[in-house]
């Protein structure tokens, strides 16, 4: 087609082409916007939804009393461990300060030394005595960090029991939700594939072509590119359920349409050879002829035997005589190529 079409022509068509896709673009980028956004009409389904509203605040508040108290016993051995350790040192320190003086005291043998003994071993002995009551107040904070942790691990318990359910809950939901959105979506992306479908058949040859086929691009984009990814994962049945409707539809449609043009051929091939010309238009009629078919019958035609004047499969004048110079030309040239004399032809524009 493009060899018969006027340079400018040719020019103009793609530009337009140009058109038609930056169209589709604009459409598919505002598609893809409206059908990524749409998961906004459904609210957010959160596990915290399904949790029951009586024992969950109870559990949370036993989890986050006994989280406390962990942490304050924690604390609280965390500084009784500092002073027992504190009260290591000083009885260590003070035993080995004793026991260096006995050795003195032994070697000396000295009475008047007696009553500091005495009092350094009185002295040792309450330093033995905080020792044990530090290491008492450890061993309870111990307890108490115990009863703690079990008490947070008792909450932690309840509440996964509270829990569980309520994340099948949510992943119910989650499905049930997902699945309405996509039928959003399908609602939305499937009634433009429809009309596609219809601009394609009885449009798409119109004045305003280059947006008739932007928007098929746009509607085929969203339904069969955009929709893809939300597609619900059931083992495939969505998408092959919708594959084999649009099969059958584009199956359907393709075999009426190639009855109705095997109908039309055989009855244009009934008509008169001037009748069947003025169906045909010049720009087809040419373009046939360029790639050696019959613009009648569209069969493979030999053009280069130069003696070849009427298709073999329908009958149709293919070259005919110049009425001025008699020269053998196209039937359906507008003007002679020897002589510039308006042609025998009488096509469609």
């Amino acid at each position: 087609m493009s060899k018969s079409l006027r340079l400018t022509e040719k020019w103009m068509q793609r530009g337009l082409w140009l058109v038609a896709i930056i169209f589709a673009g604009f459409l598919i980028g505002l598609g893809g916007k409206i059908v990524h956004n749409l998961w906004r009409v459904e609210e957010p389904v959160l596990v915290s939804h399904y949790i029951d509203p009586v024992q969950g605040p109870q559990v949370k508040a036993a989890a986050e009393r006994a989280r406390a108290l962990l942490e304050n016993a924690q604390a609280a051995h965390d500084q009784a461990r500092l002073r027992h350790e504190a009260a290591q040192s000083n009885s260590r320190s003070a035993e080995q300060t004793s026991s260096n003086w006995l050795r003195t005291r032994k070697a000396t043998e000295r009475p008047e030394q007696d009553p500091e003994l005495i009092a350094r071993t009185r002295d040792l002995d309450g330093l033995k005595a905080a020792e044990r009551v530090a290491l008492a107040a450890v061993e309870a904070q111990q307890q108490a960090m115990l009863d703690a942790s079990q008490s947070r691990e008792r909450a932690a318990q309840a509440w996964r029991k509270l829990e569980e359910p309520a994340i099948r809950a949510a992943e119910r939901a989650g499905r049930a939700s997902e699945l309405r959105v996509f039928l959003y979506r399908l609602a939305l992306t499937l009634p433009l594939l429809l009309i596609a479908g219809w601009l394609f058949a009885h449009k798409r040859q119109s004045r305003y072509w280059p947006f008739v086929w932007g928007f098929i691009f746009f509607a085929g984009f969203a339904f069969f590119v955009e929709l893809v990814p939300y597609l619900p994962s059931y083992g495939g049945y969505v998408r092959y359920a919708v594959g084999i409707v649009l099969t059958v539809i584009v199956g359907r449609f393709a075999i009426i349409s190639l009855q109705r043009y095997l109908d039309r051929q055989k009855a244009s091939e009934a008509m008169p050879d001037t009748a069947r010309r003025a169906t045909l238009r010049y720009d087809t009629a040419v373009a046939r002829l360029s790639k050696s078919v019959c613009p009648g019958c569209e069969r493979a035609v030999d053009l280069k035997d130069g003696a070849t004047d009427f298709c073999p499969h329908c009958g149709i004048g293919l070259f005919d005589r110049c009425r001025q110079c008699s020269t053998r030309k196209s039937a359906f040239a507008r003007f002679c190529f020897s002589c510039g004399s308006h042609g025998n032809a009488s096509l469609a524009d």
